[in-house]
This record gives structure tokens, C-alpha cells and sequence, in this order.
């Protein structure tokens, strides 16, 4: 229901497309690949972080739009010991004062083995319901490995300016997709 809800916002936006909705799983690995290259150039430390991850959601293209209502909608896939093993979308509508699109990538990693294993057992996942995700923000000249990291699942938000900050993935629904 919350995608065709989301799909229909798009439409009116003029932002719908068949291959945003409906990519096919290589197209899904090709944009996964190189969010994570970007991930590993732009977060220092970043490709040792990764190493430590018990798995690795990725979304490389989040749309989000709104004119009065908005939604955002994107597909990805989640790596475990550097492969592809599932593939999901997110999805979340907002009402409210928002105009305009953005494009994102988000980067959702699994820490906690039990925290990986509750997501993919899951049958939907919302973030903020089913579980917490802390939003890692990186000051200036500051690298990965200098931050303290006991959550089980944190995330992380980058566009075409670099890493966001003061951003929220609450709310955000995550569903198995098949491919």
C-alpha cells in the first residue's frame, strides 16, 4: 500500500520511471558496487569499517520528492561477506513544507549478527520500529576508526555533496524485494 501511495506521489512529480521502480538485480549490483567505492573514497577508514560489518544494506539511489506531500523510494541490496544475497526497497511518505527532489545514497551496516538476523527474518522492516539505526556523522578531518561504535545497526546518508548530517531514516519501511 505505502509503495503505490509513494509511486503515485512520483508519478504527479513527474520523477516515475520504469527502471527507477523496477530495476533488474545486475542493474541493482552495478549502482550497489559503486555506491560502496564512493563510500570507501569519501569516509576515511571506511573500507576497514566495512570489514568489521556483519552485512551491508545498500540503497545507491534514494528519491526523495515532495510538493506539500512527499515520499522517498529507492532499491538496493544487502552484501554479506562481499556479496549480493537479498535485494529490498525503502519507502517513506512525509506531509508537511517540502518542494523540490533530492537523490541519496544510504548505507544501513549490520554490527550485530542478531541484529542481521532479525532483519532478514523479518517480514518488513521500519526503521524506528523494528530497529534502531544511529545516523554516524563524521566531523571535519575526522576518520571512522576514530569514533566510538557500540550500536548493533548504523547508517549513513551521502549525496552528490558528501556525507549528510542532521538527517532521519525513521519511519523508513524496508521490504524484501524479488529478483
Amino acid at each position: 500500500m505505502k509503495n503505490t501511495i509513494l509511486i503515485s506521489i512520483f508519478m504527479c512529480l513527474g520523477i516515475y520511471t520504469n527502471t527507477g521502480i523496477a530495476a533488474s538485480a545486475q542493474e541493482i549490483d552495478i549502482k550497489v558496487g559503486a555506491a560502496l567505492d564512493t563510500f570507501k573514497k569519501e569516509v576515511g577508514g571506511g573500507e576497514a569499517f566495512l570489514q568489521k560489518a556483519e552485512g551491508v544494506l545498500v540503497f545507491p539511489e534514494v528519491i526523495k520528492a515532495g510538493f506539500g506531500v512527499g515520499g522517498e523510494f529507492g532499491e538496493g541490496a544487502l552484501q554479506i561477506a562481499g556479496k549480493n544475497v537479498d535485494y529490498y526497497s525503502t519507502a517513506s511518505a512525509s506531509i508537511g513544507f517540502q518542494v523540490g527532489a533530492q537523490l541519496k545514497t544510504v548505507i544501513l551496516v549490520f554490527l550485530d549478527k542478531g541484529a542481521l538476523e532479525k532483519f532478514r527474518n523479518s517480514n518488513g522492516w521500519e526503521v524506528g520500529v523494528d530497529g534502531s539505526v544511529a545516523l554516524i556523522e563524521l566531523g571535519v578531518g575526522k576518520d571512522i576508526n576514530t569514533v566510538t561504535i557500540t550500536d548493533p545497526i548504523v547508517g549513513f546518508i551521502i549525496s552528490n555533496k558528501g556525507l549528510m548530517y542532521n538527517l532521519t531514516l525513521e519511519g523508513s519501511k524496508i521490504t524484501k524485494l524479488k529478483r
